[in-house]
C-alpha cells in the first residue's frame, strides 16, 4: 500500500483554498468549482489546461479553486453560503436543490450541450485479486460473509447512484419491489463501514483493506486498478446505471462576483476536443462521439439504464421516494442490527 500513501488518489481531504473575491492581487479572475468526491484528479488537469486556453483566448489569467466532498453535502454547503461559481455535482437532484433556493436559474440543464452533461460514467464492482468471494453480479453482494463497501446515500450523490443501480438491476431481472427491498436489506447488513462519500469508501477499501467488494464509480475503480496493480480487479455487472454528473453555473454568485464570462467559458471548455481527451484519459466516458470512439477500448460495453427507466419521474421522484427522511433507504437501513 506504500504507493497509495504517496498519491493523491487516497488523500480523501476536501480541497478548498480561501476565496475572498472575484480577482486576485494580480488581477487574476478566480473561480470556485464545487464538485463531488471522485473528480479531484480530473479537474486538477482540466483546470490547468483551461487556464492556458483562457489566457490564449482572452489574454486574461484565471485561477480555478476546487472543493470536493459528498455531492449532497456539497450542494447543502453551496446553499449555506459556499461561494461556488460553478457546480459539477454528482446527480441532477443536488444541482436542482440549489436551483430551488433561487441560486441557479430555471432550465439550467438547457444552457450547455447534451443537457449540460459533458461526460458520464457508470457503477461497477471492485474485488480483491482473484475474486476470492466469487462476486460476478449484484446478487452476490447479498451472500452471507461478503463484506460490501458502498457509501452513504444520505450524504453522497454517488451513493444514491450506487443504490439505484442495484435497485434498477434487480427490478429489471424480475424481482418485485418487496423482494428488492429484502435483497438490499441483506446487502446493507453486509456493510461494515458506511462512509459519507465515494472517496472515503475508496480509502476504506483500498487503503484500510476493509471489505471484499466495493460498489463505486467506474473512474474511481480504474484509478484503484492503476494504483494497486494486481491487488484488485474490476467486475462489470450485467446491467448498471448511467451516472450523469451535470454541470451548472451558480447564477446568484457569478453575478455578485462578476465572474459570469469566465464561468461560462470554463463549462464550454469541457466540451472541446482537448478537454474531452482529458476526460477519457481520467476514465470518465466522453460525450464527444469521435473522442469516445478513439478511447472505446478503455470502456467495456455494458447495458446501462437511465434514471427514468428505474424511477418514473426521474431524480426528483427518486430523491423523495428513496432518500428523503423515512424513504426506502431509511426503511432498509434502520432494520440493520
Amino acid at each position: 500500500m506504500s504507493a497509495l500513501s504517496r498519491r493523491s488518489l487516497l488523500l480523501g481531504v476536501t480541497v478548498l483554498l480561501g476565496l475572498s473575491g472575484c480577482r486576485g492581487a494580480d488581477n487574476t479572475v478566480e473561480l470556485l468549482n464545487v464538485s463531488y468526491d471522485p473528480t479531484r484528479e480530473l479537474y486538477r488537469k482540466l483546470n490547468r489546461t483551461f487556464a492556458e486556453h483562457y489566457r490564449a483566448e482572452t489574454g486574461q489569467n484565471v485561477r480555478i479553486r476546487q472543493s470536493h466532498g459528498g455531492s449532497g453535502a456539497q450542494a447543502r454547503a453551496v446553499i449555506d453560503g459556499l461561494p461556488a461559481d460553478i457546480v459539477t455535482l454528482c446527480v441532477w437532484a443536488d444541482t436542482d436543490a440549489i436551483r430551488k433556493k433561487g441560486m441557479i436559474k430555471d432550465k439550467w440543464e438547457e444552457r450547455f450541450p447534451n443537457r449540460s452533461l459533458p461526460y458520464y460514467s457508470t457503477i461497477v464492482l471492485v474485488v480483491r485479486k482473484g475474486n476470492p468471494k466469487g462476486i460476478h453480479d449484484w446478487e452476490d453482494l447479498a451472500k452471507p460473509g461478503v463484506q460490501v463497501i458502498p457509501s452513504n446515500p444520505k450524504t453522497g450523490g454517488g451513493a444514491r447512484v450506487n443504490f439505484l443501480a442495484m435497485w434498477g438491476a434487480m427490478r429489471r431481472k424480475g424481482m418485485s419491489e418487496a423482494k428488492v427491498m429484502e435483497f438490499l436489506t441483506h446487502v446493507y447488513a453486509n456493510v461494515p463501514v458506511l462512509d459519507s462519500g465515494a472517496r472515503a469508501a475508496t480509502i476504506t477499501f483500498a487503503r484500510r483493506n476493509i471489505g471484499d467488494v466495493q460498489v463505486g464509480w467506474e473512474n474511481e475503480a480504474r484509478l484503484e486498478l492503476a494504483e494497486l496493480g494486481d491487488e484488485v480487479e474490476i467486475v462489470y455487472p450485467t446491467v448498471s446505471i448511467y451516472a450523469e454528473p451535470y454541470v451548472a453555473i451558480v447564477d446568484e454568485n457569478v453575478d455578485r462576483k462578476g465572474t459570469r464570462d469566465a464561468a461560462e467559458a470554463y463549462l464550454k471548455y469541457l466540451y472541446t476536443d482537448e478537454a474531452q481527451v482529458i476526460i477519457a484519459e481520467n476514465f470518465y466516458r466522453p460525450t464527444n462521439p469521435a473522442v469516445a470512439k478513439r478511447y472505446s477500448d478503455k470502456f467495456p460495453a455494458i447495458e446501462l439504464m437511465r434514471i427514468q427507466e428505474i424511477v418514473p419521474g426521474g431524480w426528483g421522484e427518486a430523491q423523495k421516494r428513496f432518500f428523503a427522511d423515512g424513504g426506502i433507504f431509511d426503511q432498509i437501513y434502520q432494520t440493520q442490527p
